[in-house]
């Protein structure tokens, strides 16, 4: 009896293993789908530690009926495709050290609500990004509105978030990070000049406040040139919210020197008017050109000898006398409003 059920129960297993049914030719358990039998009907060994997973190559190179058999790859290319592709952006992203000074040379932080509102009005598409407080934000929906649309990043924080941002706690309740303009070079200037033009040329003036007076009284007198030997001077924070919109009216010049730019501007029919506190026509009694430049020079040490030796008018502002000399940019606002007299 025994021995006839274990010739129909082996009958049985040879049947179902060696048929041409899809289980059969996987190896699977043709009772439960599952795996676990060789083809010759005999349970698969348990799997050791020395094993290889399923999708590891078969032993013998080959075999190619394995089920779970993957393409080789050779170790160099399986390390290269195993590191994560995001698309050129990472956890810790390097940046070049070149390329971010030379970012830190193009871009400059620029505040105060008038300065900013006429940046906008002028040159909207130098902003790269914007820091507001809530309190000015109405006053600023066009240019939210526009940096909406152009994906430029802005931010309302809070006035200790926008002290940080800007540098200074004089920021209006507004910064600009913006591209700075670069200076345009004299021979482009004399190309576009007509026949009145009043160009100033300022000699060893950097106090951004003083630049920053000038400015608003060269918007305010239509003098709209500034030679100058940094161009970037006048795109400081402070120099721009002391013009009070009067930055986005001046246009800097450069020459490929100060002394090489007078001499441009002198072949080119300009007047070259230099100022003293000491010596020079009073400005009362002098007639100023039409087209000139006036050159400008530091409070401390006035116009250097050289410049001083270029000029073709020298003229004073006559005082009292109780102080030595005027502010630098009041000065200019002086200056410029007899020659806006005399020539308007």
């Amino acid at each position: 009896m025994n021995d006839e059920l274990k010739g129909k129960s082996s009958k049985v297993k040879v049947m179902y293993v060696r048929g041409d049914d899809e289980n059969s030719k996987s190896g699977k358990n043709p009772r439960t789908g599952k795996g676990g039998y060789r083809q010759d009907g005999e349970r698969r060994p348990a799997r050791t530690t020395d094993s290889k997973p399923r999708g590891g190559r078969d032993r013998d190179e080959g075999r190619s009926d394995s089920p779970w058999r993957t393409v080789s790859r050779a170790p160099n290319a399986a390390a290269a495709d195993d590191k994560p592709d995001h698309g050129g952006i990472s956890g810790k992203s390097f940046i070049n050290p070149e390329q971010l000074r030379r970012q830190r040379m193009e871009e400059t932080r620029v505040y105060g609500e008038h300065a900013c509102q006429a940046l906008f009005q002028s040159r909207p598409e130098s902003i790269v990004r914007a820091w507001f407080v809530q309190s000015v934000t109405p006053r600023f929906r066009d240019a939210l509105k526009w940096m909406a649309a152009n994906r430029k990043a802005y931010h309302t924080v809070d006035d200790a978030e926008l002290q940080k941002a800007s540098g200074t706690e004089h920021h209006g309740g507004v910064c600009f990070l913006i591209k700075k303009r670069v200076g345009m070079p004299v021979s482009e200037w004399l190309a576009q000049s007509g026949q009145k033009d009043c160009v100033l040329a300022l000699e060893d003036i950097g106090n951004p406040h003083n630049l920053g007076g000038i400015m608003r009284s060269c918007a305010h007198f239509g003098a709209k040139g500034l030679l100058v030997d940094d161009a970037s001077l006048l795109e400081s924070g402070a120099a721009v919210r002391t013009a009070e919109g009067g930055a986005e009216h001046v246009q800097a010049i450069s020459g490929e020197s100060f002394a090489a730019g007078l001499d441009a501007f002198r072949k080119a029919g300009y007047t070259i008017v230099t100022t003293s506190s000491h010596q020079g026509i009073p400005l009362a009694k002098a007639e100023l050109p039409a087209k000139m430049v006036l050159v400008l020079g530091q409070e401390r040490d006035g116009l250097s000898d050289s410049t001083l030796e270029q000029g073709d008018l020298s003229v004073s502002i006559s005082g009292t006398g109780n102080v030595e000399s005027l502010n630098v940019s009041v000065a200019t606002g002086v200056l410029l409003a007899e020659w806006w007299r005399q020539n308007a």
